[in-house]
């Protein structure tokens, strides 16, 4: 019998009549599979097969995908615009914010109750000096209001939304500037622009968001 090929025949693949097989369990256990799998991966190597493997290692390596940042992206008014998905914990279905005496305006609209916690509610509209009625209707989309809840420094805010794109990767050193009539208000907390599709998602400066929404608290 060929040794070779005895596994497939009396072995485990086989009928199993081997007189080795019981006490090894296992042909992979014993030293003739052993060996012809030394004998196999030491085989000499053929000149059309060296020379197909040569071909293949001299091909250039492919330029991988470039992005190295993540960002939720949501739309206030008719700007796309985006903060880091490390800063945002939670989606929230929209609830409506109730004013704090004496308190207001810049952005604080007061507090909304998110998930039976009581969150300080943030217009991003109002900070960045974006006219929230200028929302053109999105053909295709399912258009839904909600609340970001995003945390900065150990203290979370509820920012509303008027639209949610989702997720968006983007390589950070290939951000664009933004567009010559984008208004100064939010232009100044704006890291960059990232195109995805026929959109142009201005990326926030988390640092600065979140610095200027910790002094409405003041």
């Amino acid at each position: 019998m060929n040794e070779t090929s005895c596994w497939n025949q009396v072995g485990v693949a086989g009928d199993k009549s081997c007189d080795k097989l019981a006490p090894v369990v296992h042909c992979r256990n014993c030293d003739v599979y052993a060996g012809a799998a030394q004998r196999n991966l030491q085989r000499p190597v053929g000149d059309d097969y060296r020379a197909e493997w040569a071909a293949l290692l001299r091909q250039p390596v492919a330029a991988g995908d470039a992005s190295d940042t993540s960002a939720l992206a949501f739309r206030i008014g008719r700007e796309w615009l985006a903060l880091p998905t490390a800063m945002v914990s939670q989606v929230a279905p929209q609830a409506p914010a109730h004013r704090l005496p004496h308190r207001g305006g810049n952005g604080l609209a007061g507090i909304v109750n998110v998930g039976g916690k009581l969150v300080p509610a943030i217009s991003l509209a109002a900070l960045l000096g974006i006219d929230e009625r200028d929302a053109p209707a999105r053909a295709g989309r399912h258009t839904f209001a909600r609340l970001l809840v995003v945390d900065w420094e150990n203290q979370s805010f509820a920012l509303p939304v008027a639209d949610l794109y989702g997720i968006v990767r983007y390589a950070s050193a290939g951000l664009t500037p933004p567009a010559a009539t984008i208004n100064r208000g939010l232009e100044r907390f704006l890291l960059g622009v990232a195109s995805r599709e026929d959109m142009h998602i201005g990326v926030l400066d988390a640092s600065l968001i979140g610095h200027q929404m910790t002094r409405l608290l003041r």
